[in-house]
């Protein structure tokens, strides 16, 4: 196991603080600046994080200062259906990303995992209902409703009976569960604040549910979550696939012209920056050429090497919702990227640090995976 570096040793200290003394880590965190406390909190491992943040003595100020996927895992790990008061106290924007990383299996919606945010959301109280409901895609509320209820508009005849079973908020709408034994607790929750928190939302679904078909509706939120992602450094599987591209022999030892190997350009981190092993003595040979880099290189090195670990996330279709994905694509980013820049070092007779400058990490990680089949994604090897 690899030592604790300073924040950690002083984060697991405070946790410790918690269990004898409460407030004696209460007055110690009011003199922290959020920045401060988000950073105690996100050096945590996961599963320890709700401990310290119940102990915060202003969590409405610290939760939303979460990076949007800590905040997801955060909520995992304490479990949605306990949830509900870290999600009262997140912004729009971190409600929209956790739906993002976690509801969508692949490029399909999962509407269990849909279903678990909902019952959280109703769980933490009618504001943050109406305001999820707000905030992300109408496609995917449509889609939540669609997979429950079922609903019919009242007609003009006179003798017309509404379904057996249905119920109705003001009259003209009815609505019935999907599957038998469905007491719609959550739906009904979530329909009853939107009508009355957001009448013309709760309107337009009830239209939607009536006349719109789910699988455009599920087609338009897909592309809608797509472009959020980019946003956040996720790109498309088609694109991400593209660093498992053969290269032949030959190809493998061409170095690229007039293409700086460390991107300058940053972009919005969804996690707190992680803590690569870059040292002399690290495991993977891209980390150490890496140690010598100087420290505006370093950063450069950072987002770029973040960039590649997405890639290798979407490619190899690692749920993004899950603590252990980002681990998981920096280890086999790392692993992969590490033997195609030892292959150009030992052909071309340059030392690491050089051709780590020279080659991007896109291109060091595609010649990794052309040495080794085995690396590859298996849906890639059918392409």
């Amino acid at each position: 196991m690899a030592p604790l570096t300073a924040p950690e040793r002083e984060a697991r200290r405070l946790l410790d603080l918690t269990r004898s003394d409460r407030e004696a880590a209460r007055t110690f965190l009011r003199g922290l600046s959020v920045d401060d406390q988000v950073a105690l909190v996100c050096e945590l491992p996961v599963g320890l994080r709700a401990k310290l943040l119940e102990v915060l003595p202003h969590p409405e100020a610290v939760i939303p200062a979460l990076p949007e996927a800590e905040l997801c895992f955060v909520a995992k790990a304490v479990g949605l259906a306990d949830a509900g008061w870290i999600l009262e106290h997140a912004t729009d924007e971190q409600l929209q990303a956790c739906l993002d990383l976690d509801v969508w299996r692949d490029e399909s919606l999962a509407v269990d995992a849909l279903a678990g945010w909902f019952d959280a959301l109703a769980d933490a109280g009618e504001e943050t209902v109406v305001r999820a409901a707000r905030s992300m895609d109408p496609e995917l509320l449509y889609l939540f409703l669609r997979s429950r209820i079922r609903a019919v508009l009242k007609p003009s005849d006179d003798d017309w009976q509404p379904p057996v079973g249905s119920r109705t908020l003001e009259g003209q709408f009815f609505f019935q569960a999907i599957r038998e034994g469905d007491d719609l607790e959550t739906v009904g929750s979530v329909l009853q604040r939107l009508f009355d928190g957001d009448y013309w939302l709760y309107f337009r679904m009830m239209q939607a549910l009536t006349w719109e078909d789910a699988a455009e509706n599920e087609e338009f939120a897909r592309r809608w979550r797509s472009g959020r992602l980019e946003d956040l450094g996720f790109p498309t599987w088609e694109e991400a696939l593209s660093i498992y591209g053969f290269l032949d022999p030959e190809q493998r030892l061409r170095i690229p012209a007039a293409e700086p190997g460390l991107s300058r350009d940053g972009f919005h981190l969804p996690v707190y920056p992680p803590k690569l092993p870059v040292a002399i003595d690290a495991a993977h040979l891209i980390f150490r050429a890496a140690a010598a880099l100087g420290d505006e290189e370093r950063r450069a090195f950072l987002f770029s090497f973040v960039a590649l670990a997405n890639r290798v996330a979407v490619a190899d279709r690692m749920p993004l919702g899950d603590a252990e994905s980002i681990p998981s694509a920096i280890e086999k980013a790392a692993r992969v990227a590490s033997a195609g820049l030892d292959l150009l070092v030992r052909h071309h007779g340059e030392d690491a640090v050089t051709l780590l400058r020279r080659v991007p990490l896109d291109r060091l990680f595609r010649v990794g995976a052309s040495l080794d089949r085995k690396e590859r994604p298996p849906v890639a090897s059918t392409q």
